[in-house]
């Protein structure tokens, strides 16, 4: 059941709050109600995507992507 939320406090980023046709939900913040509403589409539009892979393996292979620009920018190193 797509769904998504989109709110905002006096002084805060817009909160936005998407569910996609699977019941998985997620979440960013956006300076403008403009950006907000284009992730959402681009959550919808992107939700087979992201439904098909291992996001344990997409976060393992971004530390990794870190780790390899720390080490070549000589900074400490993530354990």
């Amino acid at each position: 059941m797509r769904d998504y939320k989109i709110t905002r406090n006096k002084g805060e980023m817009y909160n936005t709050i998407v569910t996609d046709s699977y019941g998985k939900k997620y979440q960013n913040y956006f300076e403008t109600a403009d950006k907000a509403s284009e992730w959402i589409y681009y959550i919808w539009d992107k939700e087979d995507w992201f439904n098909s892979v291992n996001s344990q393996e997409l976060l393992a292979n971004a530390i990794h992507a870190c780790k390899e620009i720390d080490e070549k920018s000589n900074r400490r190193a993530i354990l």
